[in-house]
This record gives structure tokens, sequence and C-alpha cells, in this order.
């Protein structure tokens, strides 16, 4: 009997690394985003054509107004795209807020801040709190970038070898909180107002006016924090590390030295510049707050007096940039890490030399938009969508619960956040609209549905580096071994996170500063 079970256990292992084969030679078959926006663009300006020439036409529902396809295959369509190509580009939301929020990071980890804060928090805790520190510092560390894949992940493996457990369960508990848990956090990071950027773009083909602040999601965001924790401590040390076992191998490095992945102990001037760095945040956090609370604070709206349509809000890149900024600097200096201002502004340099390919992105993923809006073939398309749900009758719980699970199907095989929802938004936000919820929801369903495949997905584009992580441990570690041992955190964030979203909903709590949940 024991023998058919295992003959059964190796077809099934078989049938799950053929599936993971072919997800992953589909994925690295797909062309670059940047070459699929090129291509959705000059598709749009296909469809343009065919579907005006077939006076496709839609009912706004709010104005009555009858909306037809405008064609871009015509003189005057020509002339819009070449006169607009530039425009196009520099107007479009996401890259600047991008460019500035990124600048303060380039500081903050340029000059070890980050790197650092972050070990100090993991290797500061009590042994019996290994685990839920881990996976709570992988989740804070997602707001830093790349930080928390670089510094964390490895982190958890070494830490829980120092403390005699499975290694390959510490590095599983970081990246389920660094990747897994993407759409949680206490501050807002890098990948918010890209995301709000893209959703207000979007938001103005049904309403010109709409706004989406970057802090759409930050109350639920922050709740977060606590449930992803919680979920992702319990499945570390109830299902992952029992099904590891005992680690018997032996790493490729020893984990108590400090070695060329500085992961060992702080050392002297290390805490020196995290103490600096943390009393120059406090300051800057009393100073906001001292022009923020008071009802005459210059950073509430000078008008009405209400923080909700505050500078504070609609500026908090500003925010994002120097709350990175300010304790970059103070630890970089105190260190020794930074001599002089050429230091901090190479480090400034470095980090946005890393998103050359990103702006190339953005240029073929702005003129997609472009011609999108143009067209009114996302605004057809949204009414009629909506119009379909609305005769199937679905619409509520299922809508946003079928919504998140395609969000998380398509992540399996495109990586890029923001190029999935450039993709996504133009007609999952005004289709959500017209059934009456709001831009930030979607934003929101979206972002749980991708952050839950994130750890189980090739196309990750972290995803090679956590499986070389793993072979300092066992050289027999692959691409299977990390899926499925990461497999329980993608369906357990899941759950928890769409009990928490109906519950939310249920409730009626914004999801953020002004964010309401429906839209009228």
């Amino acid at each position: 009997m024991s023998k058919i079970n295992s003959n059964d256990k190796k077809e099934k292992r078989g049938y799950l690394l053929k599936f993971l084969d072919s997800v992953e030679y589909i994925g690295n078959k797909l062309p670059h985003p940047a070459t699929l926006f090129a291509m959705f663009a000059l598709l749009v300006l296909l469809l343009s054509g065919v579907f005006a020439a077939m006076d496709l036409t839609a009912q706004h529902p709010t104005t009555g107004e009858t909306i037809r396809p405008i064609s871009l295959l015509t003189g005057e369509g020509v002339r819009m795209i070449v006169d607009n190509m530039v425009t196009n580009f520099t107007r479009f939301l996401p890259l600047g807020v991008v460019l500035v929020a990124m600048l303060g990071v380039g500081v903050a980890e340029g000059s070890g801040f980050m790197g650092a804060a972050l070990r100090g928090i993991v290797l500061s805790a009590p042994a019996r709190l290994i685990t839920i520190v881990t996976v709570f510092a992988g989740v804070l560390s997602n707001a830093a970038s790349e930080a928390g894949y670089v510094v964390v992940v490895p982190l958890g493996a070494v830490i829980f070898l120092a403390f005699g457990r499975h290694p390959m369960a510490g590095l599983a508990a970081a990246f389920a909180g660094v990747s897994g848990g993407y759409s949680a956090n206490f501050v807002l990071g890098t990948i918010d107002p890209l995301l709000a950027g893209i959703s207000e773009e979007m938001a103005h083909i049904i309403d010109p006016t709409y706004s989406v602040n970057p802090a759409a999601n930050y109350y639920f965001m922050f709740a977060s924090v606590f449930v992803i924790t919680a979920a992702g401590t319990w499945i570390t040390e109830k299902i992952v590390e029992p099904r590891l076992g005992k680690y018997t191998g032996t790493p490729d490095t020893d984990p108590t030295e400090d070695n060329n992945n500085n992961m060992g102990r702080l050392k002297p001037e290390e805490k020196r510049g995290l103490k600096a760095a943390g009393l120059s945040f406090l300051i800057l956090t009393g100073l906001v707050l001292w022009a923020l609370l008071p009802e005459d604070g210059i950073l509430r709206d000078p008008e009405t007096g209400t923080i909700l349509e505050s500078p504070f809000l609609s500026g908090i890149v500003a925010f994002i940039f120097i709350g990175f900024l300010v304790p970059g600097l103070t630890y970089g200096f105190v260190t020794g890490k930074f001599k002089n201002d050429s230091d901090v502004i190479n480090s400034m340099g470095k980090t946005i030399s890393t998103l050359g390919v990103y702006i190339v992105l953005v240029f073929f993923a702005a003129q997609f938009v472009a011609y999108f809006g143009w067209t009114n073939l996302g605004l057809i398309f949204a009414i009629k969508g909506a119009e379909g749900l609305e005769a199937i009758g679905f619409t509520g719980y299922p809508l946003i619960f079928a919504f998140m699970i395609v969000s998380a199907l398509i992540n399996m095989i495109m990586g890029s956040a923001s190029a999935k929802w450039a993709i996504m938004a133009p007609v999952f936000i005004p289709m959500f609209m017209l059934v009456g919820f709001s831009p930030e929801l979607t934003q929101l369903a979206y972002r749980i549905g991708d952050s839950t495949t994130n750890i189980i997905t090739p196309m990750m584009s972290y995803f090679a580096l956590i499986v070389a992580f793993a072979q300092k441990y066992d050289k027999n570690y692959g691409i299977g071994t990390i899926i499925a041992t990461m497999l329980p955190y993608s369906i357990g964030f899941f759950l928890v996170w769409s009990v928490m979203v109906i519950i939310w909903i249920a409730v009626g709590l914004p999801i953020g500063p002004g964010a309401a949940i429906y839209y009228p």
C-alpha cells in the first residue's frame, strides 16, 4: 500500500513540475512588457478603425449620451498621434511620482540605512518571536523597493539556522512577508503613487474630475500588516516548518559570519547611525504633525481646513521622498558612508539609473493609455461589460472575488504590477465604476490578487534570486521546491484577505483617506 502511495506522490509531483515548466516556458516566450504595450497600442489603432466602421455604440448611463468609437486610422487621428507623442509621455502621471519617490529611496538604500534597519529589527528579536518578527520585517521592507529581497529574505534563512531551525522556513517566512504581503504596510511605498496615478487616469474615462489619492488604500494596508503577519507566522510554524523537518545539510557559508552580504550583527557605527536616523525621523514626524494637526495648520486645506483635501494628501509623494531622504542622509553621514554631497547625489543617480527600462516601458504604456482614451473604446467596453454583469446578476461580493482571482492568475504569467495594472485598469476601473464600486476598491482588489501569487510565480523578477538563496542550503532546491513551499502562504493570504475585504465592505469602512467603497 505504501508503494502505491509513493508512486501516486511521484506522479502528482511529476504533473506539478510539468505544469510549472509549462508556465515558465509560456511566460519566457512572452515579449518584454514594453514590447507588449507597443503591440497593444497598435492593436488599439486597428480596433478603433474596425469598431468605427461597425458603428459600435453605447449609451452613457449617467448623461444618456450615445458614445461612438473614434478611429485613429484617419488623417485627424494620425495628427493627434504625432502631436501628442511627447506630451503623452511627459504627462503620464505615474512617471513623475515614481522618479521623485525613488530619489529619496535611493539615499536610504545607498547610505546603508534600509539594510541596517531591517537587520536590526530581526536580529534583536527574542527566539520565541523570530517567526513573527521575520514576517513582520518582510512586510515592512516592501516599502523600500528591492531592499527586502536582497536583505530580509537571506537574513531570514540565516537567523532561523542560527537558532537551530530549518533555514528554508526562515527564507519562506521572509519571502512571504516581502512579496506575498506586498499590499500591506505601515508606510506608503513607491508602488502606491504609481498605481494611484494609473487608476486616476482610467477613472477619468467615466468622471474627468475624479481624483485617486496615493494613500487611497492606506487604511486597509495598515490593518493588513497585522492580518498578514499573523497568517504568515501561523503558516510557517504549523504547515511549512513541520513539512520541511529538521535541517541536516551544510550551508555554503557560515551564517554567523559578517560576510559579503553584510548579514552579521550590527557594528557600533551602524547602531549610532540608526539612533541618529531614528531621532531625525521623529523630529521630521513632529514637524509634519505640527503643520497638520492644528485647525490652522499649514498642511491643511487653506479654504476648508480639512485634512482629506489637504496639500498633505495631495502631495504625499513629497513626504515619501522626504521620509526616506532625511533618515538616509543622517545615517550616511553619521556612519561615514557619505563623505560629501557628491556621495549623496551619486546614490540618487544610481537608483534612477536602475529605472532605465521602466522609463522605456512607461513611454509605450503612456501611448497605449492615451490611444485607449481617445478612441472611446475603454468607455464603450466598460458600459457593455457593466450591462452584461448586471444582466446576469454578477455584482457585489462575487464580482470583487472573481476580479481578485483574475488578477492572481494574470500575475502568474506577467510579473510587473504596474504593467498589469496599466493593461487591466482601462477596462476594469470604468466597468466597476458603472456597477457602483469606486476606483480605489477596484485597485485594492487588484493589489490583493497580485500580491498573493507573487511568491509562486517564476515570472516574478526576484524569483530566480530566491532560488539561488535556497540553493546555498541545499543544491537540489529548485523552482518546484520554492513553489511547493510557498503555496500554503499564497492560498492562506488569499483566503484571509478575501474575508477581510468582505468584512470591510459589509461594515462600510473607508479603505483610505477620502476613499469610499462605492461610486455613486
